[in-house]
């Protein structure tokens, strides 16, 4: 009969912890297929009508096709996730991902696509549109509460307004649609 004590051998229990949310743009996958129906369709306008002229050679063809893949890099929506602490977005090309725990300034690019610009405390930077996270709640309340924790830990010197203007527009947004679904607008 085997006297050994099996419990010292056995692996010491992992206290448990609850699994970190991440939250993730769910209209990615819609706007990815917009990009590829705009690039696909330039394509196929572009050789319709140079086939139709009667001057449509291989080399053409290949024009418009790298011309079709330049449009559909230019469209390409930038992917957005964001967990505890962290922001990441990834585009066509590379990602950046930003520590939101310890952002040091959140700046709102105006123009024709307005961007929001946060910066962490260790030189990590990373662009999105705000449109994303007013569409993304989730992501936008990952976003807000790590804002607030830079804030309180002061390492957020800049960008609190322009938080404030996202949260607003989010309010507002979020507003419009209840009152739109409940038929009272």
């Amino acid at each position: 009969m085997d006297r050994r004590d099996h419990t010292r051998d056995a692996p010491a229990p992992v206290p448990h912890r609850e699994p970190v949310e991440v939250a993730y743009d769910r209209l990615w996958e819609r706007d990815l297929r917009s990009s590829l129906r705009c690039a696909g369709a330039l394509l196929a306008l572009l050789l319709l009508i140079d086939a139709a002229a009667g001057s449509l050679t291989p080399v053409r063809a290949s024009l418009w096709t790298a011309l079709a893949v330049l449009l559909f890099l230019v469209l390409y929506p930038s992917r957005v996730a964001a967990g505890e602490g962290w922001l990441s977005t990834r585009g066509p090309l590379r990602g950046h991902r930003v520590r939101t725990d310890h952002l040091v300034s959140v700046r709102c690019l105006d123009g024709v696509g307005q961007r929001l610009v946060l910066r962490d405390a260790f030189g990590a930077r990373a662009e999105i549109d705000p449109r994303v996270l007013v569409a993304n709640p989730p992501l936008w309340h990952r976003l807000d509460e790590d804002a607030r924790r830079s804030a309180r830990r002061g390492s957020l010197t800049c960008g609190e307004t322009a938080l404030r203007r996202v949260s607003e527009r989010i309010d507002r947004e979020t507003a419009q649609t209840v009152f739109r679904m409940s038929g009272l607008d």
